[in-house]
């Protein structure tokens, strides 16, 4: 198959928006990456994290305590993971090339790996976002069917249901499956995965054990198989559903998009920041608390048109992108409230789910 493009041979809106945004970093006179509110954010959530492990796997507590404790991990696991890790990974977080990569690395400490998040997400997902068999964010197949395009099964009726549980197993099986996959295969999807280094698979590896060793082999020596089997259930069920809701919310809804590219000519018959705002949408951009935990990753519409630039930037920026949407009559997608997000979530998981919305949603 040959490689999918867009209508990018004009850029009314992409070009018009740049230059605004542009100005608005020469007026502002601060430069788009991280800046003292990120910096604050990743000493307490570093912090948090190395305390709550250290009472797990150190400290004596109530079995109840320490259930609450592996759910509060969890929780931020997953919200170094949109802070640190994802600014980092898209040099967003400083001007330091060293700093973004380090931080990126967070992802590794966590069980991940930095180098396949990176062609995974930055390259294929922020460039073919919610194109059907190419970005590998919305292939569940066979166990959720999210757009019309894919094919439907009987037990698809039930997935507004069981999307809970399923959620929850994402992050056990990216660390224990996909990872492996990705890398023996050498690709994402159809996608390509460019000749590895000699320190990426080093660092792949070496990785991939400490975590082992960190998460699972001292927390059985101190504290027992039964009691790390448990802790550890509950993190990764808590961190897979925190951050799978996130990313769903962003791309897996009534109102976004999933456009399918001309048979003849394999493009995408707009410009690529239009596809963008056309298969992405916002939620509770208004709720300061969400907006710190996860990120900023509830203004995903300004992160996929912008994501050199980091989430402290998007409550400002989003004004800018707002009016210009506006102004090329484009339209911005935006739910006010995490629980209205949800509700979209579910329904178009209900629709896309009933026999009789195989061919007709």
């Amino acid at each position: 198959m040959s490689k999918i493009t867009f209508n990018n041979r004009t850029s009314p809106f992409f070009d018009a928006l740049r230059e605004r945004i542009d100005n608005y970093f020469k007026e502002e006179k601060i430069k788009p990456t991280g800046n003292f509110k990120l910096y604050s954010k990743t000493i307490i959530l570093v912090s948090v994290a190395i305390f709550v492990y250290s009472m797990l796997v150190f400290a004596n507590l109530p079995i109840w305590l320490s259930i609450v404790f592996c759910g509060l991990m969890g929780l931020t696991f997953a919200s170094i993971g949109f802070n640190v890790m994802h600014d980092g990974a898209h040099d967003s977080y400083s001007t330091n090339k060293s700093v973004n990569k380090l931080m990126s690395y967070s992802l590794n400490l966590m069980g991940g790996s930095s180098f396949m998040w990176k062609v995974k997400h930055n390259i294929v997902h922020h460039t073919f976002t919610n194109i059907e068999g190419v970005d590998d964010d919305i292939d569940v197949k066979p166990f959720m069917r999210v757009n019309e395009q894919q094919e439907r099964y009987w037990f698809h009726r039930f997935q507004h249901v069981y999307w809970f549980l399923l959620y929850g197993a994402t992050y056990f099986m990216w660390i224990f499956w996909m990872d492996f996959h990705k890398y023996f295969t050498r690709k994402i999807g159809p996608t390509p995965i460019r000749k590895m280094k000699l320190s990426e698979h080093v660092g792949f590896w070496v990785t991939k054990l400490s975590y082992l060793g960190l998460f699972i082999g001292l927390p059985v020596f101190l504290k027992g198989w039964v009691a790390t089997i448990i802790g550890y259930s509950v993190i990764l069920f808590v961190t897979g559903l925190t951050i799978a809701v996130v990313f769903q919310l962003a791309h897996v809804v009534g109102d976004c998009k999933f456009p399918t590219p001309d048979p003849d000519s394999n493009k995408i018959e707009e410009e690529w920041a239009l596809h963008q705002v056309h298969t992405t949408a916002n939620f509770a951009t208004k709720n300061k608390i969400v907006s710190w935990f996860m990120g900023g990753l509830n203004f995903q519409v300004e992160h996929h048109l912008f994501p050199r630039i980091s989430h402290v930037h998007y409550p400002a920026i989003s004004k800018l992108v707002r009016e210009t949407c506006q102004e090329f009559n484009v339209k911005y997608i935006e739910y006010p409230t995490v629980l209205s997000a949800i509700n979209a979530h579910i329904k178009h998981l209900r629709e896309l789910g009933r026999p009789e919305m195989a061919s007709s949603y």
